[in-house]
């Protein structure tokens, strides 16, 4: 059975995500829904494709996932339904879906793009529905030779330095950056580093949440590989005065 995951930034208050699905289901009554999120904040591209690089690939490959943030997009944004690693994304062209991987797109196809104040249910939500009953992407629109594609934040990795950043500050306050693991086990080779953030210095990274004490920091690699930083039973982002973009070093001593 088909799956179509839905990404939205509709809130959970109004219709939105309602007529969706409904469109989508009158078209494939036998479409599994899931829900990846609808409380992306409004227009965050950034918050959304985050939400949608973190999660994509936990679905079975042939998953369809319908991004609705920012649909609307700017003047002369299009809609696109592109197949990337297997899986199939549908959403507006307004740079989202480019930063989701860092792997070459397979397919792209441009969507066609009727006058609409609601593009998820008027152009998404068909499109997306058409591939989960099978249809061949070249048939759901328009192949073209790319897509808009943002560049992510970049780490500086040097021998002697780790230079990211916060990339998103999750529901908990815990702060994630872009400094993973690889990089890290790369550089270290057993030696002593220094990770500073805000006027904060650590000297140690955990393996779990559970080697600190209430209301100390903690530093670990999570579940997608990348440094997090958090305060065991609170809000790091509130405590140590740190956002999105926020600069997180690892110095390595020689």
């Amino acid at each position: 059975m088909a799956i179509i995951t839905l990404l939205t930034d509709s809130g959970g208050s109004d219709h939105y995500v309602g007529a969706i699905k409904a469109k989508i289901i009158s078209i494939n009554p036998a479409v599994t829904l899931i829900d990846i999120s609808h409380t992306i904040l409004a227009c965050d591209i950034a918050h959304g494709a985050y939400v949608l690089r973190s999660v994509f690939r936990d679905f079975p490959k042939g998953t369809i996932h319908l991004v609705g943030v920012d649909s609307t997009g700017n003047r002369g944004d299009g809609y696109v339904a592109v197949q990337l690693e297997d899986h199939f994304f549908v959403g507006t062209d307004n740079g989202l879906l480019g930063l989701v991987s860092d792997q070459s797109h397979q397919q792209v196809v441009q969507l066609e793009a009727p006058e609409s104040t609601f593009p998820e249910k008027d152009i998404l939500a068909p499109a997306a529905a058409r591939l989960a009953k099978g249809d061949p992407i070249t048939n759901v629109g328009k192949p073209v030779d790319s897509f808009r594609r943002m560049l992510n934040r970049q780490v500086k990795a040097t021998r002697k330095i780790i230079a990211g950043h916060v990339i998103r500050v999750d529901n908990y306050g815990n702060l994630i950056t872009n400094i993973n693991k690889t990089d890290f086990d790369i550089l270290t080779k057993g030696r002593n580093y220094t990770i500073q953030f805000g006027g904060e210095k650590f000297r140690r990274i955990h393996t779990s949440y559970y080697q600190t004490e209430q209301g100390d920091c903690f530093l670990i690699f999570n579940s997608l590989g990348l440094l997090e930083i958090g305060i065991f039973k609170g809000n790091a982002s509130e405590l140590l005065g740190l956002q999105y973009d926020s600069p997180v070093t690892i110095t390595f001593d020689e």
